[in-house]
């Protein structure tokens, strides 16, 4: 009885120790051998895994960094700057510093200013409400406030304001990650430039129904007047679709486009100062009078030039016919 459990113990450990061996080995025949930087390039990363650099999470962003001849595709918006710093260092490439950039809530129909003309009773998210009809307001592309951008966020940087029914980000939590915007089904949250001192600004609205109807359905709207496109100088707002858009990379901040703007649609935001329209629609109007004036002016030079021009020339094909 006793030999028999002893060539038993012996034959099982006998039979462990052979499997484990062979398991080692076709572990070591097919182990896959990871550059070790990756785990560096890992460990530099804020660990959010939020997905805002473009990749399944800080390892796939690490790994493709690590196999990339250079770091122009890469970029970390939780981390920023210095966090591409540490990464360049590891890799021993050269990066170009980015303008932090912050989510933008482009609506600004409140509840006071979008009135309602139906009642929602289903499921509180925003993909499923955008499924099923337009809006429980007469505007088809602005907030429809169930919150999936705030459920989206992993920083707490977006919060619902009860008063306006609007989202509202915190900048200083925001991270420009961008889950908010992708979690949006109408689109209305978009990645701008901060700006210097978080100075900017940004049309509230992305309505492309025509002028009068966007006015009936909000009142704070976008009615695609063009005046904003005109008033501008640095040729950074454009007309599309029956809205306007600021170019953030064009904009010098002058604040005129938000003076002239009758809807008040055009949002500058961190000023350090008021905005004062009357004098800025002042500066505006006198400009726009000199350059009538010089228009006019050059128009009149352009007559005095060709009433002496004319008479020449008959002259001159009189005597070419009489030759």
């Amino acid at each position: 009885m006793t030999t028999t459990i002893i060539w038993t113990i012996a034959i099982i450990s006998g039979l462990g120790l052979l499997l484990a061996l062979t398991l080692y080995l076709v572990a070591q025949r097919f182990k896959v051998v990871e550059d070790p930087r990756i785990e560096l390039v890992e460990k530099a990363m804020p660990g959010a895994n939020c997905g805002g650099c473009g990749f399944a999470g800080c390892h796939a962003f690490a790994d493709s960094a690590v196999k990339a001849p250079n770091l122009d595709n890469h970029y970390c918006p939780v981390g920023g700057n210095e966090t591409m710093k540490k990464v360049a260092e590891i890799l021993g490439y050269e990066i170009k510093e980015k303008a932090p950039m912050v989510a933008v809530v482009r609506c600004n129909g409140t509840c006071s200013a979008r009135p309602r003309t139906s009642e929602y009773d289903g499921t509180l998210s925003c993909k499923v409400k955008a499924s099923l009809y337009a809006g429980d307001t007469g505007c088809s592309y602005g907030c429809l406030g169930c919150g999936d951008c705030v459920a989206a966020c992993k920083f707490g940087a977006i919060s619902m304001d009860p008063e306006t029914g609007l989202p509202v980000v915190d900048e200083e939590k925001c991270t420009a990650c961008g889950a908010c915007a992708k979690a949006c089904p109408k689109a209305i949250i978009e990645l701008r430039k901060k700006g210097p001192r978080g100075m900017r600004e940004y049309v509230s609205c992305v309505n492309k129904d025509k002028g009068p109807g966007v006015k009936k359905a909000c009142a704070n709207a976008c009615i695609g007047c063009g005046i904003c496109a005109k008033t501008c100088t640095h040729d950074a707002i454009v007309l599309e679709n029956n809205v306007a858009y600021i170019d953030f990379e064009k904009c010098k901040l002058c604040r005129e486009c938000e003076a002239m703007c009758p809807t008040g649609a055009i949002h500058g935001v961190n000023f350090p100062k008021p905005i004062d329209k009357d004098a800025i629609k002042a500066r505006v109007q006198e400009r726009q009078k000199k350059a009538r004036e010089a228009a006019a002016a050059a128009a009149e030079a352009a007559k005095a030039i060709e009433v002496p021009v004319k008479p020449a020339v008959e002259e001159v094909k009189k005597e070419e016919s009489n030759g």
